[in-house]
């Protein structure tokens, strides 16, 4: 068992499978793309178990609090692990998180992203450490996401070689 599952595992935590989108629904692209020794993460959402997409759904400062969005962010997390797990076949392979890009359904007057953003953070320091998890990061405020998802988490990592 690889060094990151074996974390996951101690946290009681599961990847969720492949991200099925609503019905009707087309996604005509890859969630992870390999270029030399960089992986591309497409925005993902947090996820349910089966795959489908998570709430809480809504605007954070109208619908949604801090600790609901964080949580959202720390499961969207968890759909990116999912998605490089498959697309590397070891979440080892990842030698460091170079950028993270978050976005915040967010009410007109919300300031609080970087906090919401921080459940994406403090879960891949958790499992990678300060130095292979540290990144580079936006947390922005969006006028709207698709499907109304809280939260959308995009990222670039170096590979292992």
């Amino acid at each position: 068992m690889s060094e990151i599952a074996r974390r996951l595992q101690a946290l009681g935590l599961q990847l969720p499978p492949s991200i099925k989108p609503p019905p009707g629904v087309v996604l005509p692209f890859s969630f992870v793309r390999i270029i030399g020794s960089r992986a591309h993460v497409s925005g993902h959402s947090a996820q349910n178990a089966d795959g489908t997409v998570a709430g809480p759904l809504g605007k954070l400062g109208r619908d949604l609090t801090v600790e609901q969005g964080y949580h959202a962010a720390r499961l969207t997390a968890l759909s990116i692990l999912g998605s490089l797990q498959r697309a590397l076949g070891d979440l080892d392979r990842v030698q460091a998180w170079g950028r993270v890009f978050g976005m915040v359904n967010s009410a007109a007057g919300f300031h609080s992203q970087p906090a919401v953003i921080n459940g994406f953070s403090d879960l891949i320091l958790a499992l990678y450490g300060p130095e292979r998890g540290a990144h580079a990061r936006s947390a922005v405020g969006m006028a709207e996401l698709p499907f109304n998802i809280a939260v959308e988490i995009e990222a670039e990592v170096e590979l292992a070689v």
